[in-house]
């Protein structure tokens, strides 16, 4: 049977080729743009100490707010049954035990002023707010006892302050705001605005509430990652105590401070960012995470152990060309690892001999899936039973839980009860070759119900980073894409991770560069698998993805149209004004751009405008301070100067990391674009939906 347009599908949904097609009462079998407020997914799932219960928090849109509203949710393990923990108005999260698995720690808004910390008594639900701060709390560690909770959290400042106002203010007179003045390099972050005097410091306070206790202090970087010695006398953080902390921000060490005195010392020394240590049980060791920094645009991160006394260090992970990005103490001879493996999220088991074996693999993520990027989280027990997130292409992750062989048990299902009943675009691997002879993985995403042999105009979605990774998992963008008529081909070329650090430094130094040659076999590739219709090829990516996407129009004409989403335009421009410009200048150039401005503008799509005659729409948040507003603004101008169609489209209000945040926002994005790609497609074909098989 085939289905057609929706009964109603609200404000957001417009008829389109893909749309239109064979008009039959009933529910919308298609995914559309206000499905993307029916979305729920599982993050943080944190298990407790004895294995038998998970608490999760669980991801859902408010349409009423339009915003992602996260609550905390408890499993039973052993019967599948789940409550509602905390849900009430405002935002909870960050869940973690006590150590006897009695208590919860975790942040809560309640719906007004900063997040605060807050501890749950489990048995009898009794629920304490422990702290009252200006900025919200981060970093959460029980003390081994349970009788204290650290945290990290900004501590005020003064910042400079130059001259004064005229005296003489008349009473009653409105005169204008005083003067902003800055002084620091990093001045404002993205997703959080301009940056407030003051540092962030280490925290103590009693987990039954009372006052707290500043233990560090100073004009130093105290980030957190905070972890208690076994016998609950220091505490181990991230942070940066050096003089030059705010121009050399990644040069983080791991630092010891007496809970008592407040006596600060380092555990480690070298050139590089040691962040995020772990305490193993017995408190004899401390791993935690770092890589010596060549300066390189792209390192793996490996997992260190040390004596607790600082002695001893050694990397148990530099055997594997792999990144590890989390891990947790199993017992005191093994850590269990989060890692991507060629687009694929895993977990491992890393012995004290550097040892690695595959536990579970396939995680997904369940928030930010407006794009597949490879995530997903997990959380173990003591006994080594691991929870986490995990689900295939077609919605977001669900709570699974496994003891570490075979396939883990699914806990939740949090979209089955609707999205089972829409026929979702399928995914599927797309074998492609490099020029140089180099296998590049891509994956190709096709219109629900498209006939075997039957051509589609195809985009080609560019992920970011550049050091980064799409997989085969869920995304909002590439349903909504498919949904409306197209084929979505996304891959990961050189310069991604999870491939080997070789392969992510092919690019180092010459980005964009050969990256552009294997997105161009895939294009090519998709052609020879006789889904895509060359005639109608567009091309569209986000960050590092709307670089390549300026890049490739302005060295091809073969798209018909394309959307570069927050790009980088002008590396020069670039590298003095986004928040990571301590970063840039040394690691993914050999100069700052005043010694080597030509270098800067080789590499820039800027330098290639002259060349662009494809259609090119340029999207940015309005408060993006990644890739600032002002290179995209700058590559609208040039365009509309040489008369290129183009457009400019900005989303009020977000950031480079939260342009997709709000559901509104990010559905009408991708409605702006696939306006854009049909004004330019010529073909007329109009997808059918057929409806899911009775069950």
């Amino acid at each position: 049977m085939v289905m057609g347009v929706p009964c109603a599908q609200g404000a957001l949904a417009q008829e389109t080729p893909a749309t239109a097609a064979a008009v039959q009462a009933g529910p919308e079998r298609g995914f559309v743009p206000s499905d993307l407020f029916r979305l729920q997914g599982v993050t943080d799932p944190q298990i407790s100490p004895d294995g038998k219960q998970v608490i999760y928090v669980r991801q859902a849109a408010d349409i009423m707010t339009d915003r992602a509203v996260p609550s905390l949710w408890l499993v039973d393990v052993a019967s599948g049954k789940q409550r509602p923990l905390v849900a009430g108005k405002g935002a909870h999260f960050a869940p973690r035990w006590s150590p006897d698995g009695a208590r919860l720690a975790y942040i809560s808004s309640n719906g007004e002023g900063v997040p605060q910390l807050h501890v749950l008594w489990l048995e009898g639900a009794a629920d304490v707010a422990v702290t009252g701060l200006p900025d919200s709390p981060g970093s959460l560690a029980w003390s081994p006892d349970g009788s204290q909770i650290a945290y990290a959290t900004r501590v005020p400042g003064e910042g400079l302050s130059l001259g004064s106002v005229p005296s003489g203010k008349p009473e009653g007179a409105q005169w204008a705001d005083p003067l902003e003045v800055i002084d620091k390099v990093t001045y404002r972050s993205d997703g959080a605005g301009y940056v407030k005097p003051g540092t962030a410091h280490v925290f103590v306070v009693p987990a039954t509430g009372g006052a707290p206790r500043q233990l560090t202090c100073g004009n130093y970087a105290d980030e957190g990652g905070l972890a208690w010695s076994a016998d609950s006398k220091r505490i181990f953080f991230t942070g940066n105590r050096k003089a030059n902390w705010d121009v050399k921000p990644s040069d983080r060490e791991i630092y010891a401070v007496d809970v008592a005195s407040g006596a600060v010392r380092a555990m480690t020394s070298r050139f590089g960012p040691d962040a995020r240590p772990l305490v193993s049980p017995d408190g004899e060791r401390i791993a935690y995470f770092g890589f010596d920094d060549a300066l390189h645009s792209y390192t793996n991160t490996e997992l260190y152990v040390m004596n607790a006394d600082g002695s001893a260090k050694r990397s148990l992970t530099a055997g594997h060309d792999l990144s590890i990005d989390d891990a947790i103490w199993v017992g005191n001879s093994t850590l269990y690892v989060l890692y991507d493996d060629k687009g694929v999220r895993k977990v491992g088991k890393v012995g004290l001999d550097g040892s690695l074996k595959v536990l579970v693999e396939g995680l997904t993520q369940g928030g930010h899936f407006d794009r597949p990027y490879t995530g997903g989280s997990f959380s173990v027990s003591k006994g080594g039973r691991i929870a986490y997130t995990a689900n295939g292409t077609d919605r977001p992750a669900d709570l699974w839980v496994s003891d570490g062989g075979g396939k883990g048990e699914r806990l939740t299902d949090l979209n089955g009860s609707w999205i089972d009943h829409k026929a979702m675009a399928p995914v599927r691997r797309l074998a492609v070759t490099a020029p140089d002879g180099r296998p590049v993985d891509a994956w190709l995403v096709t219109p629900p119900g498209l006939p075997a042999g039957e051509k589609v105009p195809l985009i080609l979605e560019i992920h970011g980073g550049p050091m980064a990774a799409y997989s085969g998992t869920f995304s909002t963008d590439d349903q909504l894409y498919a949904a409306h008529g197209y084929a979505v081909l996304y891959t990961n070329p050189r310069g991604s991770t999870s491939y080997g650090e070789e392969f992510a430094r092919l690019i180092d130094r010459n980005y964009p560069g050969p990256d552009y040659d294997d997105l161009m076999a895939a294009v090519d590739a998709a052609i020879a698998d006789g889904v895509a219709d060359p005639d109608n090829l567009f091309v569209t990516g986000g960050s590092g993805g709307g670089v390549l996407t300026a890049w490739i129009v302005g060295k091809t004409d073969r798209f018909k149209a394309a959307a570069s989403q927050k790009p980088v335009i002008d590396w020069g421009s670039f590298t003095l004004t986004s928040d990571g410009a301590p970063v840039y200048h040394d690691h993914w150039f050999d100069k700052p751009v005043w010694e080597e401005p030509m270098v800067y503008w080789q590499r820039s799509p800027l330098s290639l405008v002259g060349n662009v005659t494809t259609p090119t729409l340029v999207v940015v948040g309005a408060e993006d301070y990644r890739t600032p507003v002002s290179e995209s603004e700058q590559y609208y101008t040039a365009l509309k100067i040489r008369g290129v169609p183009t457009a400019l489209v900005k989303v009020p209000g977000a950031s480079h990391g939260g342009i997709a945040a709000r559901p509104s926002q990010s559905a009408a994005k991708a409605s702006a674009i696939l306006d854009w790609f049909d004004r330019y497609r010529t073909d007329t074909r109009s997808v059918q939906i057929p409806m899911p098989d009775a069950e």
